[in-house]
């Protein structure tokens, strides 16, 4: 299927991407965590330089939206006086570390990540998409998650390394895991990685010293609504006002946390309904759409407004996607509709862009066939 640019790199805030509403500025927050100072600096960021439009990633990043390319060096100043960017853009582009967001101050993951952010010099270059996962909680949490170098709590209570794609890891403690983590993407780099570009596609059997049979713990996902670390609200499909998340913070005086799951931690908040965040589970959240057209020039279709018609409808997990990229979902959806040509492709148990069941659908048909399912 044709019709969109593979870019090969994901934005950044030193390297926006242009969408149909203006530069795309990535934020990749330390740790997944704003001091509510932050919060409310980055919100008004967005809204002095940007269109006011929040997107909360499948990283666990923030999006800035509709940012002017005359705004974007005074915004970039901005966040890197907040402390949300690195002054190095080198440093910066490897710091796509996403931490289990349940996180305490000392435990495992906490010190983990905080000796790899400290260490990001010692990476070797690597592709833009890579990414980094530290999942040491009591049981893991971000097994879905995207990341290709990934240290986690195993079934036996131990921690692991375990390269993308493999069903099994080698065992590392607190002090070495590191060490172990940046041999291994030196070990990717060193061996073809770079030209795969994804661990998941590097196919050369792992060195010796890297395989071991310690298998991942089970774990269970995080739901809206109270948490021990305050409340968790949902975020239909990642998307947040900055003005109204800025009064929020303002009002509650709070620590925000990002998940992958377009899910909003808030430090020491009692749960309490807030206009356009969610405090229970609810179908939009199982729903993964991209902005599609117009907002994206690569999209051929509008994407959420069918999503959230088809949301009550589906039973599993369902993608909507603007083109074959699948920008809003890697991974495999029970129910994929791929826009091409201004209609619908459906597939079953695929990603974007994969073989179709149905061609050529126009929305309303697609909401007969689904909703018949």
């Amino acid at each position: 299927m044709s019709g969109f640019v593979v870019k090969g790199w994901c934005p950044d805030a030193f390297r926006p991407m242009m969408a149909g509403d203006g530069l795309l500025v990535r934020v990749r927050p330390p740790l997944g965590r704003l001091t509510a100072e932050q919060a409310e600096g980055l919100c008004a960021g967005a809204i002095r330089h940007g269109n006011g439009q929040i997107d909360l990633t499948a990283r666990a990043n923030l999006q800035i939206r509709g940012v002017t390319e005359a705004g974007w060096p005074t915004l970039l100043a901005e966040l890197q006086a907040l402390g949300l960017v690195d002054p190095d853009p080198v440093s910066e582009g490897r710091g796509a570390i996403l931490i289990n967001p349940d996180w305490r101050e000392g435990d495992d993951s906490h010190a983990i990540a905080s000796e790899l952010r400290a260490r990001l010099a010692e990476l070797p270059e690597l592709p833009g998409k890579v990414g980094f996962i530290i999942d040491a909680g009591p049981s893991p949490i971000v097994m879905d998650a995207s990341g290709d170098f990934r240290i986690e709590r195993t079934a036996t209570g131990t921690l692991a390394l375990r390269g993308d794609g493999r069903s099994s890891g080698v065992a590392v403690t607190r002090p070495n895991a590191v060490d172990a983590l940046i041999r291994l993407a030196h070990w990717f780099s060193e061996s073809g990685g770079c030209t795969a570009g994804r661990m998941t596609r590097h196919k050369v059997a792992l060195p010796d010293w890297a395989q071991g049979d310690a298998v991942p713990a089970s774990g269970k996902a995080m739901q809206p609504g109270a948490h021990p670390i305050g409340a968790v609200y949902g975020l239909p499909f990642g998307r947040i006002d900055a003005a109204l998340l800025a009064a929020f913070v303002r009002s509650h005086g709070c620590a925000l946390r990002l998940t992958p799951w377009r899910l909003l931690i808030a430090e020491g908040v009692a749960p309490a309904p807030v206009a356009d965040m969610l405090l229970a589970d609810s179908p939009i959240l199982h729903v993964d759409a991209c902005v599609g057209a117009p907002a994206c020039p690569q999209a051929s279709v509008e994407t959420r407004g069918l999503a959230v018609r088809l949301a009550p409808l589906i039973d599993g997990h369902l993608h909507v996607s603007g083109c074959a990229k699948g920008c809003a979902r890697a991974r495999a959806a029970d129910w994929v509709l791929t826009g091409r040509e201004g209609a619908f492709d459906l597939a079953r148990h695929a990603r974007a862009g994969a073989a179709p069941l149905h061609t050529g659908l126009t929305p309303e048909r697609a909401v007969a066939l689904l909703g018949a399912c």
